[in-house]
């Protein structure tokens, strides 16, 4: 194998060329967009790697998740990187053929939170391929983009954009870590060891952790998780009692990132914290139950983390200079031509980590 669209002040913009269209469930198109030119303070960029996200599975699989249902087609993807192609009226900072990384998302920068430094909570966010609101936001998968010039971040002269692709998932797991406070010298346990799993993992490596278990119904993406930092790594299909020695003396780990969304992972992680840990949820299901007595008892911290804002710049920052290496995470790369072919190994757990389209 080979190997959101602007804000208030200025109306959306089509992608331009060939685009990965979700038209319902399974119905996964490569169609012709018409082109765009850049507005003033835009760029177009010539996208060359995007990376396949759980959400983008989501909408293909299932035609959306939650309350978010498809109700028109929709360009995918929102892990996009390429270089610039031509530069609109007053941009500054970017050159033509410098390559970068895309920041998928476009706070207002009026509503409270964006004013209170909250803009991952903007009331009117526009996010790349998200189908919250109507019209949809159209995604990055798609032979040219124009975008804010402030949402593309240049990359070190020499930097593949197929590693830049990974600046948005490396951004979550980064905004994670910052929910969970200090991971110096910290005995980590992660969850669920999907591509954020995995990307947490050599996060809190990065940070300074001492000790990194995780776990995963699967074994396969477990070895994934060794090559990207983890002392342990348990399947727990094999082996349920495995993680019982953690929750002696109430408990072991001083922090768990929760990113399977299950409620029974969940509430193994509350057995095998300590006293005072945080558990930060990172994986995203439906409504559990909790053991409430326990989380009380052991005064346990609880916390959410949704997306991402200056992590974005330190994510590539850490890409471009090798502090970490989520190589290990790709599986293959697969032609726009292929996309439905892509769409289907990247939901296959058995076979792929993470699934790029190369344009």
């Amino acid at each position: 194998m080979l190997s959101d669209a602007p804000g208030a002040a200025a109306p959306q913009r089509p992608a331009g060329g060939r685009a990965v269209v979700i038209h319902a469930p399974k119905d996964l198109r490569v169609e012709e967009r018409a082109p765009a030119e850049p507005g003033p303070g835009q760029v177009r960029i010539r996208i060359r790697a995007g990376g396949i996200c759980g959400s983008d599975l989501h909408y293909y699989q299932h035609g959306g998740f939650g309350a978010v249902r498809l109700r028109e087609p929709m360009v995918l993807g929102h892990e996009v990187a390429g270089t610039v192609e031509a530069l609109g009226e007053g941009v500054s900072g970017l050159a033509l053929g410098v390559g970068v990384a895309v920041n998928p998302s476009l706070p207002c920068g009026a509503c409270r939170f964006c004013l209170a430094g909250q803009p991952n909570h903007c009331l009117d966010m526009r996010f790349y391929g998200s189908a919250m609101r109507l019209p949809h936001v159209q995604g990055g998968f798609s032979e040219t983009l124009v975008c804010e010039a402030a949402r593309a971040v240049p990359l070190p002269e020499g930097m593949d954009t197929t590693l830049a692709a990974f600046a948005e998932p490396l951004s979550v797991c980064l905004h994670a870590a910052r929910q969970a406070g200090p991971l110096m010298g910290a005995r980590v346990l992660v969850t669920g060891a999907g591509p954020i799993g995995t990307l947490a993992v050599a996060v809190t490596r990065h940070a300074g952790a001492r000790e990194i278990v995780v776990t995963d119904l699967l074994s396969t993406p477990l070895l994934t998780a060794r090559r990207m930092g983890a002392d342990r790594t348990v399947a727990v299909a094999e082996d349920p009692d495995a993680l019982r020695g953690y929750a002696l003396d109430k408990g072991h780990f001083d922090v768990v990132f929760e990113a399977s969304g299950s409620a029974a992972a969940l509430k193994t992680a509350i057995e095998v914290a300590r006293p005072g840990a945080t558990i930060v949820q990172l994986g995203l299901g439906g409504d559990v139950s909790l053991p409430l007595s326990a989380l009380v008892a052991k005064e346990i911290a609880l916390r959410g983390t949704f997306r991402f804002q200056e992590e974005f710049t330190l994510a590539v920052e850490l890409l471009a200079r090798g502090a970490i290496d989520p190589m290990p995470l790709l599986t293959a790369r697969l032609p726009l031509e292929e996309a439905v072919a892509a769409f289907e190994l990247a939901g296959d757990r058995g076979k792929a980590m993470k699934v790029q389209l190369a344009f």
